[in-house]
């Protein structure tokens, strides 16, 4: 946990950005996989972290603003659990680390929130992703389980989401602790894989890492040959001499918080001709999205500006033809960019978006585009100091998307399907960096991972 003073002050700026009411944020509980004692591994809510920073299952917490009055509830450990588990500390002991006098049961809390219920006070809460928790709401507040999520607190929301938006000192150095871990995974992994071995191999050797260095993983590790899938999270593939690897992966600070990391490399040390033409291309694309952002600039101004270098470089190796700016404006670029520039990163990888990606990422005057590609950028906002997000474009050759296009004849005047098709077995790359807004430009966050051709063949050859 950080020191006590952080959780009291940032809990005193909620209570006056929402000015009345009770503020209720419960806390994850252990996740069965297949029968009650044999649990998925245990993450504690993002929001409860942040206002807490209590790393333990089943407690809740509430803020009555009205009150100015704090509420840990949880319940002790039975002598019985003690047997299993060894001995734990008291909530009241936890409650105290996190500046809080006041606890109670989870009975308890169920008695607070039916009289408030009763007296008609207004309740704050966030979405619900965890079905256990949307029961508990049910049963506290008496709400339809299956319309939780249509009462909770937009005020609260978009209070929270302020707030977390810009990253503190300490909230940065706990991303660069995750960011040095992932730097581990990624370079271990260049030098481990080699033709003959499975995906599997390697993913199992970096996903390893991430615990023994860190909190373990802060999303299922993207490690695959076919970089043409965004999301791959199929690892049986062999490696072949000639592969490149895609290799999207992030580590979790001791205090959960997120670093988020792209990398592509060739298995054999060496990359192509033809490899090396794409990756430069992606890897001037990485380096000037970085450049761009700066306080003021809106994050979709950076990813269009990326898209139109991104459309550059395809122009100039013969996939694309005409005018860029028509071409980006049309979203025919998206056939190789299929996906948005960035993210914001924190306590979450996707960093609050269960609070909904729209209210996050856009607002009144930025609205979500609908075209192909586009839409799928998280972020559109302006940039201000302190906030941490992705840079992450990508060229991706994905023979499905590209037979559709061909067959619907979508784009011929921009598209030159004679060349792309030759590529159809490319495969993708894609080269992401966390970044820190300065006042007066930008940051990429840890120590320098491998990039440039040179830099990553240099590893990728020095095998283990």
């Amino acid at each position: 946990m950080f020191n006590s003073k952080t959780y009291i002050k940032r809990r005193e700026i909620l209570k006056k950005k929402i000015g009345k009411g009770i503020i209720l944020l419960l806390g994850n509980n252990e996740a069965p996989m297949n029968y009650a004692d044999n649990t998925y591994t245990y993450r504690q809510d993002s929001t409860f972290l942040y206002y807490f920073g209590i790393d333990r299952a089943e407690l809740a917490a509430v803020i009555d603003v009205d009150e100015n009055k704090e509420i840990i509830y949880g319940n002790d450990f039975t002598l019985d659990d003690i047997v299993w588990m060894g001995p734990q500390p008291t909530i009241k002991h936890e409650a105290a680390k996190s500046g809080v006098k006041n606890i109670g049961t989870l009975n308890d809390l169920e008695e607070f929130c039916g009289n408030a219920v009763k007296q008609g006070r207004k309740i704050h809460f966030i979405p619900q992703y965890r079905y256990d928790n949307i029961f508990t709401l049910h049963r506290i507040l008496g709400i339809m389980s299956s319309r939780i999520n249509n009462f909770a607190s937009t005020e609260l929301i978009k209070a929270i989401a302020e707030q977390r938006y810009i990253k503190s000192k300490e909230e940065i150095e706990e991303m660069e602790k995750a960011i040095e871990v992932a730097y581990e995974m990624q370079t271990s992994a260049m030098r481990f894989a080699k033709p003959g071995m499975t995906e599997r191999d390697v993913m199992g050797f970096i996903a390893g890492l991430s615990m023994s260095l860190g909190s373990g993983l802060s999303f299922p590790v993207i490690f695959s040959r076919h970089g043409e899938t965004l999301h791959n999270h199929h690892y049986d593939n062999i490696f072949q001499d000639g592969d490149l690897v895609v290799n999207d992966s992030g580590a979790e600070s001791e205090l959960h918080y997120a670093s988020d990391i792209t990398r592509t490399f060739p298995v054999s040390g060496k990359f192509t001709l033809q490899q090396m033409d794409i990756y430069e291309i992606v890897l001037l694309a990485n380096l000037t999205g970085i450049a761009e952002m700066k306080p003021g600039v809106n994050f979709k101004t950076v990813h269009l500006k990326v898209a139109g270098l991104i459309t550059d470089g395809m122009k100039a190796l013969g996939f694309m033809k005409g005018n860029t700016k028509e071409i980006v404006e049309a979203g025919a670029h998206a056939l190789f960019f299929p996906h948005g520039l960035g993210h914001l990163l924190g306590l979450d990888v996707h960093d609050m978006e269960n609070y909904g990606e729209n209210n996050i990422g856009y607002d009144e005057k930025q609205k979500r585009s609908t075209q192909f590609g586009l839409k799928s950028l998280r972020f559109a906002r302006p940039l201000k100091p302190g906030v941490v997000i992705t840079v992450e474009p990508g060229i991706y050759f994905i023979p499905q998307l590209i037979d559709k296009w061909q067959k619907e004849k979508k784009f011929t005047e921009f598209i030159n399907y004679t060349k792309v098709n030759q590529y159809r077995n490319f495969g993708g790359i894609r080269i992401e960096d966390d970044v820190v807004v300065t006042q007066n430009g930008s940051r990429v966050l840890g120590k320098p991972i491998p990039k440039a051709i040179e830099d990553v063949e240099e590893v990728a050859s020095d095998k283990i």
